[in-house]
């Protein structure tokens, strides 16, 4: 059972959110609360495995908060819950360790499927706005942040991991990759799990970093379509 905080300054919002889940099996909803102060009270209580964040709420926001989290709780997994206009915001949530960001507005199965795919340690962007992730990738690329990796670590890295990740540089989702590379979904989530076991790193945004700042993304490939 995926142990889940709601966190959101909207009633209304936390009710809803709260019931759509609950309908899933494997999903438990064990507490929902209006702003930053509140999530951290309720993580030190209740020890969620996932919690769906409000990027803009009272108090303390969900950027502030997703860095107290991870600082103190390195494996609860934190999905951002957003809007177009929040890019700043997003940018600094992934830098301290989101594992995501969605849509508010997104489909029950969306949602559902996203917090299963953190909770089992895959980084969950919405396709719809994979370009945008993208843009925040490069800024994070310009930024102070920099995702260290060791040359030993890169040696055995072959031609078609390269491919992956300058793939996962470009934002794109493991649907889009397993078309272009005519493989499973299957088959790259196992890749993936691979290549960042090789370079050392927790997840799927750490990559695509790690892919722009190095310039792994702009590395040319033959299409294997």
């Amino acid at each position: 059972m995926i142990k889940v905080i709601i966190a959101d300054d909207q009633e209304l919002i936390r009710q809803s959110l709260q019931i759509i889940l609950r309908a899933e099996k494997d999903i438990d909803v064990i507490d929902t609360v209006a702003n930053g102060v509140e999530v951290i009270r309720s993580v030190r209580k209740e020890k969620p495995d996932v919690i769906l964040m409000d990027i803009r709420m009272p108090e303390m926001d969900g950027v502030v908060c997703t860095e107290i989290i991870k600082e103190n709780y390195t494996d609860i997994k934190i999905i951002i819950l957003t809007t177009f206009d929040d890019d700043e915001y997003v940018f600094n949530a992934l830098k301290y360790g989101a594992s995501g960001y969605l849509l508010k507005g997104i489909s029950t199965k969306e949602l559902a499927d996203a917090i299963r795919k953190v909770y089992h340690g895959t980084a969950m962007i919405n396709e719809d706005i994979a370009s945008k992730v993208v843009k925040l990738f490069s800024k994070m690329a310009q930024s102070n942040l920099t995702i260290h990796v060791d040359k030993i670590q890169t040696a055995d890295l072959k031609t078609a991991e390269w491919h992956m990740i300058a793939l996962v540089g470009s934002g794109l989702s493991n649907k889009e990759m397993a078309r272009k590379l005519n493989l499973s979904e299957g088959t790259v989530r196992n890749n993936l799990s691979i290549i960042l076991s090789k370079l050392g790193l927790r997840d799927r945004t750490q990559l695509a970093i790690w892919a722009v700042q190095t310039g792994a993304v702009n590395k040319q490939f033959e299409d294997n379509e």
